[in-house]
Order: structure tokens, then C-alpha cells, then sequence
């Protein structure tokens, strides 16, 4: 097997990329990828320099293929490694570039290391970590990797990182009246009065598809995804020619789900379909409402999710606040090789402490789970840490 490198997605064949990944998780799918390449957001300019692999057999069939990124920074990817630059730097050694083996700018799990077996899935993990070292980079990482390919990467040398999120989960509800009447009373009094507040302020709430709205919709959208970034004092990662183009396919997976007063579009949630999940990934609004974010990017969530019949609602990275809204916590999963043996060592230690400190985490997390007694031990058994 051959492992080849391509400077851009275009460079490969979208059939023949997208056969290697299962369906389902549109953030690895050719037509997403190219989009962010496309219109200047994931490009050296930006710090993001493809450098996608792709496996070949001896016929020079692709058998695996992985994103791939030489980064020259560690923003956008929500994975945070920037002590670890900082011990390299009084190390005397470079950290930057970096190998990168994520989808910039989406903190989301799922496959990273596109295969039909695992035989396969492991030579691509171990032909990452050999490029790493072929190139004399600073490390290798994998973010937001499923378990199969965190499997993979054990035996490429790659140490295992965790985190936490909070996922919402469909248990064949009927109704979002039969989701609350599961929860405690006092989260589901919180959530009534939440939603109570949306009502009296004379908001109405709409779904749409991506590709349902004009090039002047879509402006409007852009401009309040882009505000959350401006009040950070933050230059947006995604731009309007990547919504107009990516956004507005006749198959985009993109669904928004917008605040209205009256006529004025005042918050939006940009969210993504694929396979039985619905991804949060993006909010904006234009003015401040009690409990709007509650509502525009949770509990419209969630009422989707039923009524299309979606098992699964991934409302994006961190927010403890998630817990008393019906979410429960997760395990996240990276995956790490770094060249230097005394920078491997100490991120290694750094890394097992910091696995207590998860674990104890999810403890208190799972303690006060927002079920009621007879759903307590399943919403705590989706976060596992053996």
C-alpha cells in the first residue's frame, strides 16, 4: 500500500473520497471540505494547508483516505494544545506546523480515518504517524475521532485525550410534552418558563432548508453568524461565499431554524442533517431576549429531532448549562504523537492527570443528570470512562 498526499480536495475524486467514509456525517464528505477550500477558509492563508491523504492499493485503487492539514496555528479546533506549544518553545523546539487530522472548524466526533476494514484503517493510521516523522514534524493529531479509529491510532504510537460533551438523545418520544414529563420537576419547570418567556415576547420560530432561501436571506443569516464573532472581538472562521455556495445546494444538509419579531429575522441556528443526527453548529442573533439562545438552538432542537424521527442531537462543544436542558454528557476522544520524547513524556503525564480530572467530572456531571430516579442510570451510562 501507497500512501499519496493531495494539496487540495479537488485534486481527488468525490465518488472515490466519499466511498471510503461511511454515509451519514456530512463533515467528511467531499462536497464539504472542497466548500471551506473553495471560498478561503481552510487554505495557508488562514493557517490550514491541505495536504489530504489518500491509501492506494498495488493497483492504485484508493482503499483509505484521511483530511488532512499542516497548521501553522491551533485556533478552530476546539481541541486545546496551546501549553503544549509553550513547553516545545522553552524545550528549545519548534511545535509549528503541525500535522492535523480533523474538520476545521467542527468539533464534532465521527470517522477521521475513511476505511472498509480495520487492516486497512490501521495502515492509514500508522502511514499518518510515518509521514509525520518522514516530514520531521513537532506531532501528529486526530480530533474528534470515533472509537473505531481511536483503535487505529493506539497502535500507530498516538496517546488517547478526552473531553466532554453534551448530547440530547431520542427515546422514541412523542411529543416534546412526553420529553419534559421525563425530567425532574424543577428542570422542567425551568424549561417551561424558559419557553413561556419566548412566547411573551411575541417570537415565532421557523425551519427552513438551506436551499430554500435567497442570496439576500442568506446575508441576512451571515450577518448575525458573524455578530456572535464580532462581539468576541473575533474575525468569523466561515465566510458569506462558503453559506451562498455550500448553504444553498439543492442537496445541502444545511437546515436553519430562525427567531422572528414580526417580520425581522432577530437569531438564527445554523444546523446540519446527516444520517439520524441532527449538528448544531453555528448561532447568531442581533439583539438580546431572555431565554432565546435556550430555545433557538435547544429546545427547537429537540422538537425537530421528534417530529423527523432523528435519534440523535449533537448541539456543539462545552456548555454545562447543556445538563439542565435534557442533555447528558459524553466522552470526546483525540488522539496525539508528538516527535520529541520529552515533550511525548510530559504530555503523556499531563494527560493522565488530566483523565482524572475528566473522570471526576463526569461523576458530578452524571449526579446530577436532569432525568428522574427510574432514568438516571441511562442517561449517566452515555458517559463512560473505562
Amino acid at each position: 500500500m501507497k500512501l499519496r498526499q493531495f494539496d487540495s480536495i479537488a485534486a481527488i475524486d468525490a465518488q472515490t473520497w466519499n466511498a471510503c467514509f461511511a454515509a451519514g456525517d456530512p463533515f467528511v464528505r467531499h462536497d464539504f471540505l472542497a466548500a471551506l477550500e473553495a471560498h478561503g477558509c481552510a487554505v495557508p492563508q488562514t493557517g490550514w494547508t491541505p495536504c489530504h491523504a489518500a491509501l492506494e492499493d498495488d493497483a492504485g485503487q484508493v482503499i483509505g483516505a484521511a483530511p488532512l492539514y499542516l497548521k501553522t496555528h491551533s485556533y478552530g479546533e476546539f481541541v486545546f494544545d496551546f501549553s503544549w506549544v509553550e513547553a516545545s518553545r522553552r524545550l528549545g523546539h519548534r511545535y509549528y506546523p503541525k500535522l492535523l487530522c480533523a474538520v476545521p472548524f467542527t468539533p464534532v466526533t465521527g470517522p477521521r480515518l475513511g476505511a472498509r476494514d480495520d487492516c486497512i484503517r490501521t495502515a492509514l493510521a500508522q502511514g499518518l504517524r510515518q509521514l509525520a516523522e518522514r516530514m520531521q514534524l513537532s506531532s501528529l493529531h486526530a480530533l474528534f475521532v470515533n472509537d473505531t479509529d481511536l483503535c487505529a491510532l493506539r497502535t500507530a504510537q498516538c496517546v488517547e485525550r478526552n473531553d466532554v460533551q453534551f448530547h440530547w438523545r431520542n427515546s422514541g418520544y412523542a411529543d416534546f410534552a412526553a420529553f419534559l414529563a421525563t425530567l425532574t420537576h424543577d428542570k422542567r419547570k425551568k424549561i417551561l418558563r424558559e419557553r413561556r418567556r419566548i412566547a411573551e415576547a411575541g417570537l415565532r420560530h421557523q425551519w427552513q432548508a438551506g436551499d430554500t432561501l435567497s442570496e439576500a436571506q442568506w446575508a441576512e443569516v451571515y450577518a448575525l453568524y458573524a455578530n456572535t464573532y464580532a462581539e468576541r472581538g473575533r474575525e468569523p472562521y466561515l465566510n458569506l461565499d462558503f453559506f451562498l455556495d455550500y448553504g444553498r445546494r439543492p442537496d445541502t444538509p444545511v437546515r436553519l431554524v430562525s427567531a422572528f419579531d414580526d417580520a425581522r429575522r432577530v437569531a438564527v441556528a445554523i444546523t446540519l442533517r446527516g444520517g439520524d443526527t441532527l449538528y448544531g453548529r453555528h448561532w447568531g442573533a442581533a439583539t438580546h431576549y431572555h431565554s432565546l439562545h435556550f430555545e433557538t438552538c435547544y429546545y427547537q432542537g429537540i422538537e425537530y429531532c421528534i417530529d423527523q424521527g432523528l435519534r440523535h442531537f449533537d448541539a456543539g462543544a462545552q456548555g454545562g448549562h447543556k445538563l439542565a436542558r435534557g442533555f447528558v454528557p459524553e466522552l470526546t476522544s483525540s488522539a496525539h504523537w508528538l516527535s520529541e520524547p520529552l515533550l511525548a513524556d510530559a504530555v503523556q503525564r499531563a494527560i493522565k492527570r488530566e483523565r482524572v480530572l475528566v473522570e471526576a467530572e463526569g461523576r458530578m456531571l452524571s449526579a446530577h443528570n436532569p432525568y428522574r430516579q427510574h432514568d438516571e442510570q441511562q442517561a449517566a451510562a452515555a458517559l463512560s470512562l473505562e
